[in-house]
Parts: structure tokens; sequence; C-alpha cells
């Protein structure tokens, strides 16, 4: 199914739910009254598109999603601009990643131009459901799982693909003041030629325990080294990250086991335009450690759609704690968070073409 082929059958829900007050907001909590789906098969290719009543679905015991972890997902949020128009940050950037996570996890690719129309017309219809409040924005959560009713080991031949919405506030408690991270020496996340680069639910599965012993010491993530020596860092369990050390702003390169984040590309794209150095490369934790202890390590911030931007005031490493910055936000991380946060408002303006107006509704049908 292409654009040129969009056609999507709407079905109307027979009562509307009642919307959350903005400062009741959680992350991922709230859901709205709608959701898109499609499903494929190898005969027919992505077919009957929707958008119908936000529901459950109904899988057989046997579906492979349940059995082998063929799934894949994004995240992208939809904020409300001054001018009371709707915009989306870099979405297409969202489904050509979804399509080479696709590509890891054996799942057929998506039309990016037909998905995209489609999610404009879902939130076409879901306009009421962005929040108004400051710091508040609607997720978009699209996900693909493999529904073939099979046992055995190899790619399913049908799929269903879905995007469902929920009015969020702040990913973390602190907002944009500092959290704190733990290193992890023990669990690894994902190794180079493993699915550490796909956005898919067993990377997130494997973090969980490494995570929850974090929690249970007071830190709010874990900091990801090398599956391999576990000597360089590679990243939060939910974020990229970045440290400036003596003046110099250094993100671990991509390297086959790291997401490639979006907010991650923004953010080095809005640091060399303000002229700030910036490097990729492999960054041993002990090159951290050492820059503290000499002084040099001024901010350490991650990077990701929930947070867009998170400074982190503590890092605990082998028992050590290291205070950055005082605890306190840094300017570069405050300059990122203001800036990616006014052009995806539309309070700033918008040097790279990066927001997306969701404009007219079109190419919708009622069913019945």
């Amino acid at each position: 199914m292409t654009l040129k082929d969009l056609t999507i059958e709407f079905t109307g829900c027979t009562s509307l739910k009642d919307k959350p007050s903005a400062d009741s907001l959680e992350f991922g909590k709230v859901f709205t009254d709608y959701m898109f789906t499609m499903d494929y098969t190898n005969e027919k290719g992505w077919h009957d598109a929707r958008i119908i009543p936000y529901q459950p679905i109904q899988l057989d015991p046997a579906a492979m999603c349940f059995h082998y972890g063929q799934t894949v997902f994004e995240g992208l949020k939809a904020y409300l601009g001054k001018n009371g128009k709707v915009l989306l940050f870099r979405p297409k950037k969202n489904f050509e990643r979804m399509n080479r996570s696709n590509d890891r996890l054996c799942i057929p690719h998506i039309d990016e131009d037909f998905v995209l129309e489609a999610l404009r017309q879902l939130i076409l219809i879901e306009k009421d459901w962005v929040p108004r409040a400051e710091g508040t924005s609607l997720y978009i959560r699209p996900f693909i799982i493999a529904t073939e009713p099979y046992i055995g080991v190899s790619p399913s031949k049908s799929y269903k693909f879905l995007m469902i919405l929920s009015p969020v506030g702040a990913y973390y408690k602190e907002g944009i003041n500092p959290v704190s991270i733990a290193v992890e020496t023990e669990y690894v996340r994902a190794v180079r030629g493993g699915t550490g680069e796909a956005k898919t639910g067993g990377n997130y599965a494997a973090s969980l325990k490494a995570q929850e012993l974090a929690a249970k010491d007071g830190y709010t993530q874990v900091l990801w080294l090398d599956g391999v020596e576990q000597k360089y860092i590679e990243e939060v369990g939910s974020m990229n990250v970045f440290f400036k050390i003596n003046g110099e702003i250094i993100t671990p390169q991509l390297n086959g086991s790291i997401l490639p984040g979006i907010t991650r590309d923004s953010a080095i794209q809005l640091l060399k335009y303000w002229g700030y150095p910036v490097t990729e490369r492999r960054l041993a934790i002990d090159e951290v450690i050492e820059a503290h202890k000499k002084g040099q390590l001024e901010e350490i911030f991650g990077t990701g759609t929930a947070a867009v931007i998170s400074p982190v005031g503590k890092l605990l490493y082998k028992g050590e704690t290291y205070i950055v910055n005082d605890g306190e936000i840094g300017s570069v991380s405050k300059k990122l968070y203001k800036t990616i946060v006014g052009i995806q408002t539309g309070e700033l303006e918008d040097p790279f073409g990066w927001t997306f107006e969701v404009t007219e509704q079109r190419h919708i049908t009622k069913a019945g």
C-alpha cells in the first residue's frame, strides 16, 4: 500500500473519553479515543488501513510476537503551537528508522509516506487530545507485531501495524532538573551484530534487571558500557548520551549496538550550527572519570524523544559517586533543551525545516 493508493476507513466511537487535566498527566498511562491499524500478509502486502476506536487487539496464543520477539516500535510527539497548529518533529525520520529496524527483524517495510499521511489523519481526528500546558505533548507510538499463529522459528508471514496516542507530561519526575545515573558493570544490553541499533522490545527487556537494581539505589537510569570489553560508553537506558569535557562535546559513535537517536542527531546538528566542537568517537568510562578528577568534566546530558534533553547531575561507578557541574543543569544542556522544544512548539525559528505541520484532512472514507 502506497500513498497514491491511500484509502483509510474510519469507524467512529459511540462515546468519547473524558480528557485528563494537564497537571494529572503521567507518561504513557492514558490513551486517546482512536488508533490506526493495518495488516500484512505475504499474499496481499500491507492492506486494510483503518482508524478505529481504541480497543484491545485479538491474537492467537501462538502468534509469533509472543514467542520470538519479532516486534519493532517507534516514539515521537505532537505539539500544540501557539498559533493553534499541531506540529510534529522530524516524523519522517522515525518511519525511516522503523524500516531499518524492520530490516534487522525480518519484517516487511512500510511505505513511509503512507504511514505519515495516516498519522496526519489520526492526529486531525484526535487534535483535542493534544495537551496545551507547557512541557506536555501527545506521545505517538507506532509499532509492528508478528501475528502468524506458528511456533516454528522463522519470520512470520503476517503482521499488524498500529499507532496509538497518549497525552503525556514529563518523562522523568525530575523534569529538566539533573537526574542521577549508575554505570552498569555486570549486565550488558547489546553487542555489535546484535539488535542494539534496532528499536525492538528485546533490547528493552534486556535492560530491565539493571534498571531495577539501579532504581533500588535511588538512580534514575543506567549508563550502559559496550558488551564485549565493558569499557566504552554506549547509551543510557532510554537516551543517547553526551559529555562536555574541557570544552569539547563528545558522544559515542554509532557502532551497530547503539540506537541512532533522532534527538541525538538534532542535538549534533544544532551544536555544530552554534560552533561547538562536537566529536563522535569511542569514549571509555575511565576517560570520563579521569576528566572529572581533573575538573574537566563540565556536563553530561542525555537526548531522546521522551525527555528531549536530560542533564545528569550524579554518576555512580564502581561504588564511587561523581557529582557533575555541582548537580546543576549546564549551559549547553539548557540551551539545547530550550531550542529543541522551541522549534518543536513553533516558538523559535526552525532553520533546518524539522517541523511538520498537521494540516487538512483528506483521503478518508467512513465505514458503512
